[in-house]
């Protein structure tokens, strides 16, 4: 099969296009023929070496961990699923080497969900990581009706399905963006306020007394976070242990198949839908982290596959 592989640590120019071994199906997975693949930070911060003291990597690897595909096999007592199915996944194993920049990906049905047919290949691999990470800082902070929710990033991957997610609870969302953002923001549901220096002067003349709830995927805003909250166990971030030091949480999203299913359902019923600014071919990937590390990307970004 065809697959991108890097061979050692380092950036994008590292990525090749490779023909590499089909993937052994175990029991309890199935194996996925890729449409799409995600991709997200994780996937270059991985490949450059950032988090080789948290998981061990086996080289070449193939990048990335979200997917969209149809079951191609099943593997020894998997019942959930038979061939010809649609699902999308957050693919994540236990080790670095075997990941969803892939024509074919073997996955554990604890990280699959059927894909929602309200959403195309491109933003079924874009839901993931990103859902289910905006899903579970919402829940950690106990975010609910009511609240008055400040996202940080808003405008990004993760914060622009967290932004809807709140908003489909009943929850009061304002977004932290830059300008060219804010009318997107306002498509969502959020009220949007620029990000930098003032922003807990600009986020109290929206908010008098302050916020609920506070989630930073964007990093170094934990103290102005924790001056508009309330309660600081109402803290969340992906990317800062600042939080944590604050009273609040420090976060890494896990594989969950049922909440997968509880955002495809949200999708499905129209409360849920996945920002995709850019498709790239599979061979374009480095093309796509560079684009990626700029940092200004709205919404997510995903290779086409099959």
């Amino acid at each position: 099969m065809r697959a991108i592989t890097y061979q050692e640590y380092g950036g994008p120019e590292n990525l090749r296009l490779t023909e590499v071994p089909d993937p052994k199906v175990g029991p309890g997975e199935v194996l996925i023929r890729v449409k799409a693949a995600g991709i997200n930070p994780v996937d270059w911060k991985l490949a450059g070496g950032g988090l080789d003291p948290l998981m061990q990597t086996y080289f070449p690897v193939i990048p990335g961990w979200d997917l969209a595909g149809v079951v191609e096999a099943v593997g020894l007592d998997t019942p959930e699923y038979a061939v010809g199915d649609e699902v999308l996944g957050y693919a994540r194993k236990d080790y670095v080497q075997h990941g969803t920049y892939a024509e074919l990906v073997t996955a554990a049905v604890r990280h699959i969900a059927r894909k929602p047919a309200s959403l195309s290949w491109e933003q079924a691999a874009g839901l993931p990581l990103a859902g289910l990470t905006a899903l579970q800082a919402l829940d950690r902070a106990r975010a609910g009706e009511g609240d008055t929710v400040l996202v940080h990033a808003a405008a990004g991957g993760v914060g622009s399905l967290a932004v809807q997610i709140a908003v489909a609870r009943g929850a009061r969302v304002i977004g932290t963006a830059s300008e060219r953002n804010h009318a997107f923001l306002r498509e969502l549901g959020a009220e949007p306020v620029t990000y930098g220096e003032g922003l807990v002067g600009r986020v109290r003349d929206l908010a008098p007394g302050g916020v609920d709830v506070a989630l930073d995927f964007v990093g170094g805003v934990a103290d102005d976070s924790a001056e508009l909250l309330g309660e600081t166990s109402r803290l969340v971030s992906i990317v800062d242990g600042r939080a944590a030091e604050l009273g609040g949480h420090a976060i890494w999203v896990r594989p969950d198949a049922a909440e997968l299913t509880a955002l495809a359902d949200l999708a499905e019923a129209g409360r849920l839908t996945v920002p995709v600014e850019r498709v790239y071919p599979l061979a374009e990937a480095a093309d796509a982290w560079r684009d990626q590390q700029n940092g200004r990307t709205r919404g997510k970004l995903v290779l086409s596959v099959g």
